[in-house]
């Protein structure tokens, strides 16, 4: 049996990690004479879709080379999310010290942070455990897969035969061709979370999702973060004035933002490293202890035998899946970050749904009709769904914009949150919601009502007759119905309430 990634440091948490996710002394299965279903990959699409189909009578293999639960759970969403969680008490314990006297300034226990961090991650390990999923009824197989034919998989020297197979491997942090990098060595999402000690200067590679959130944490903690970005700004997949946010509460945590910047080498002395950046036709050097690789994934693609089943595939873009996510194999189906531009979490999930109805049921559910929402967590997070300014002006769409802003939103005047704004995408004439976006302290949690709203087509004016708690930021959503409201008041309709009053007085 193949050994998982190695878990850093070896402490009590990440040893009953191991010991769910993939335990020392497994003994893979006899195999069936042949399966309903084999998922190759043990992430979150894989877990989704093993689990839905046994629990659903069908027999089922899940085969997984390294850790279950995927990224998500080991160096993804879950130990990210526990850093951001200790950054945003360290930021209010920063700011109660800002504004008085008798609070002392926070100081940043960053070994006990990441010990929180390996504890946490244990304790939801047991969701995705081997035993958990065994008990389901699923025959769990801990080592790598390839396909031997058209209709059948080998692990461990066994073969697996199937009726339906679902490859969900997921996808791997992206590193550039740059040279000295490897040499001088690197971080990436994968050995981030192994660090125990607190780099006193870091450097980010890329602005997106993953390098905000981390670049203000790290800052929050103390580093002295430096983000370099290749676009013109960051998180180039939201509204440019999300972004612009985002960038100015980085920079107020410390973090020091390069755009139109390109890491052209990499230099390494004694106890140091040289980032070496092209910005403004400028060459310049960056100290630095660590770097911090965020550019982009890469799917897992490599190894599978994937040609031998006839699966077409491109290294870069991964595999090729119709709206069904059938593959060139119409007996295999893929899922999550292997196949998909949406890499998050809920999309992987819902996606492992549609497989479910699909292979097994003969389902004609197909993926484009799924609407995901998705979320950047930083201070303020940035979430969205629909279609985007620049989306809706491709399309030729004909839209008008329903902004309300949090400095007029009287929780969030006094939780001291006020920078950001719900905006609010209509096809102009009409209340449809066609796009949204949130920029606040839990712009995740509001999202989901705009997403309600744009797959039920709830629109605006049912939407300001709904009430809201009073005072909370979810009800900057019932303002903007509220304004959609007024703008139907027209003179017209004006002069014909005055007329209509004064005749009932």
């Amino acid at each position: 049996m193949e050994f998982p990634q190695q878990l850093l440091p070896f402490d009590e948490h990440n040893e009953a990690l191991q010991s769910n996710v993939h335990p020392a002394r497994w003994n893979n299965p006899k195999p069936a004479a042949r399966y309903n279903l084999v998922v190759v990959g043990g992430g979150t699409a894989g877990l989704v879709a093993a689990a839905g189909a046994a629990g659903l009578g069908a027999k089922v293999a899940l085969i997984e080379r390294d850790l279950l639960g995927g990224d998500c759970l080991n160096v993804g969403c879950v130990p990210s999310k526990s850093l951001i969680a200790s950054a945003r008490e360290i930021a209010v314990l920063r700011g109660l010290a800002n504004h008085h006297s008798d609070v002392q300034r926070a100081f940043t226990d960053f070994p006990a942070i990441m010990e929180r961090m390996r504890r946490l991650r244990a304790k939801l390990s047991s969701h995705d455990s081997a035993q958990r999923f065994q008990g389901l009824g699923v025959d769990v197989f801990l080592g790598s897969a390839s396909f031997l034919d058209g209709g059948a998989i080998g692990v461990g020297g066994e073969r697996l035969a199937y009726r339906k197979a679902v490859v969900v491997t997921g996808a791997r942090a992206s590193v550039p061709e740059i040279s000295g990098l490897a040499e001088s060595g690197f971080l990436t999402n994968e050995s981030l979370f192994s660090l125990t000690e607190l780099p006193p200067r870091l450097v980010v590679m890329g602005g997106g999702p993953i390098g905000c959130e981390m670049a203000q944490c790290f800052g929050r903690f103390g580093s002295q973060v430096t983000m370099i970005e290749t676009g013109s700004r960051l998180l180039a997949n939201d509204e440019p004035d999300a972004a612009a946010i985002v960038q100015k509460s980085l920079e107020k945590d410390g973090v020091r933002v390069y755009v139109n910047s390109k890491v052209i080498r990499v230099e390494r002395s004694i106890g140091s490293k040289s980032v070496i950046v092209m910005s403004n036709e400028v060459e310049h050097a960056i100290e630095c202890d660590q770097i911090l690789v965020c550019i982009g994934r890469t799917p897992n693609v490599d190894g599978l035998g994937l040609d031998t089943a006839g699966i077409e595939f491109d290294p870069r873009r991964g595999i090729v899946v119709d709206d069904y996510l059938r593959t060139t194999n119409r007996n295999v189906y893929a899922a999550g970050d292997v196949c998909s531009t949406y890499k998050f979490t809920h999309a992987a999930d819902f996606m492992a749904r549609l497989v479910i109805q699909n292979a097994l049921f003969m389902g004609r559910a197909r993926v484009s009709r799924l609407l995901i929402p998705w979320c950047t967590y930083t201070s303020p997070e940035v979430a969205h769904v629909g279609l985007t300014t620049k989306q809706l002006a491709a399309q030729g769409i004909d839209f008008a914009e329903y902004r309300q802003p949090f400095s007029a939103v009287d929780r969030a005047v006094l939780a001291g949150t006020e920078d950001g704004f719900v905006s609010v995408f209509c096809r102009r004439g009409s209340d449809r919601i066609l796009g949204a976006t949130v920029v606040a302290e839990h712009a995740g949690e509001m999202i989901g009502e705009l997403t309600m709203a744009i797959k039920h087509r709830i629109g605006l004016k049912q939407i300001a007759s709904v009430i809201h708690p009073y005072p909370t930021c979810a009800e900057a959503i019932r303002k903007l119905g509220d304004q959609y409201n007024r703008q139907r008041l027209t003179p017209f309709v004006k002069s014909l309430v005055s007329k209509w009053l004064s005749w009932n007085r």
